[in-house]
């Protein structure tokens, strides 16, 4: 795997090494920041509309829905219900820096709702104003504090969180969120400050400790990210430094499953097991052997890891 890229995607890291990278330092008034957006957040009204496309797949029938987020951005996405109408729990679903064409049909949470919101300016949520290229879209405002678009990001699943509690309030107490790559990092600002969430699965989380990813070579959205930096070195630190999602995970206090990549020419795996290494309280780990690229293995982990979720999110189904 070594050959196919100009730099090592291992970045010379052993598993033991990647255990042990600190969060870097953080910027003064971390929680003041987040905790008056969080607030600000809840303070909205989500209006979630739903629509039935009169489709059904593998057990599930799927409805268009939307919602609004802040700055009246309007979010749209899917929700999946069982066919059976029973549902016990429900979950927050993200997607990658690709966008999200398709719900997940494959998850094996039967007895549950499922929401696939699309982030702000990517799939269904996309805006003129907005790029949906991942190397413009990850700079989009990154010179304003207050505006850049990754904050916004991370209210869009606040108001998820809204959403979903405004169509199922029965689901109070039994909501789970799983995000992978861009959605991983972004689930980690989220859910620092989210109480509404019960637990949370991180797949190849990325935003984890900038300073590194700053340095470290990447065909990901980091590249941009660094030749912003190399023309504007000051700002895009203080700004990057409130949306680390290392610092935000010393925060989480709900049980996070993890799963972390000890190769990845995307997102740098120093940068993923910081998150996890900074997250103190009930955390699990799976070793992928790569994230973003394909290899011999890959299905193989795929499935125990979708066995392993599955049994992590069990005791939502358990009564408050």
């Amino acid at each position: 795997m070594s050959d196919t890229y100009e730099f090592d995607p291992t970045y010379g890291y052993k598993l033991k090494q990647l255990l042990q990278i600190k969060p870097p330092r953080e910027p003064a008034g971390f929680d003041t920041f987040w905790q008056k957006r969080y607030q600000d957040a809840l303070s909205l009204q989500a209006m979630p509309q739903i629509k039935d496309t009169g489709k059904n797949h593998s057990g599930w029938r799927i409805f268009d829905v939307s919602y609004l987020s802040t700055g009246q951005f309007n979010i749209r996405g899917w929700l999946l219900l069982p066919e059976s109408g029973v549902f016990k729990r429900g979950f927050i679903i993200g997607h990658g820096y690709g966008g999200r064409d398709t719900p997940d049909f494959h998850l094996p949470f039967k007895d549950a709702a499922l929401l696939f919101p699309c982030s702000r300016g990517l799939s269904l949520s996309s805006h003129k104003s907005i790029s949906t290229d991942p190397k413009w879209h990850v700079l989009h405002n990154i010179d304003t504090l207050n505006q850049y678009i990754i904050g916004g990001c991370v209210e869009d699943i606040w108001l998820g969180v809204s959403a979903i509690l405004r169509l199922f309030p029965q689901l109070s107490g039994h909501l789970g969120y799983l995000g992978i790559s861009f959605s991983g990092g972004i689930g980690a600002l989220a859910l620092a400050y989210e109480q509404r969430i019960a637990r949370g699965h991180f797949n190849v989380p990325t935003f984890g400790h900038h300073p590194l990813r700053l340095r470290l070579p990447t065909i990901g959205s980091a590249l941009s990210q660094q030749q912003f930096y190399c023309m504007h070195k000051k700002q895009t630190l203080k700004v990057l430094g409130y949306y680390d999602a290392a610092t935000a995970a010393k925060r989480i206090r709900m049980p996070v499953h993890y799963a972390c990549a000890l190769y990845d020419p995307c997102v740098a795996p120093p940068g993923q097991f910081t998150i996890y290494n900074a997250t103190h309280k009930y955390k699990r780990l799976f070793v992928l052997n790569a994230g973003h690229f394909d290899y011999p293995e890959r299905e193989q982990q795929e499935q125990q890891l979708l066995q392993e979720i599955d049994d992590f999110f069990k005791p939502l189904d358990k009564p408050n």
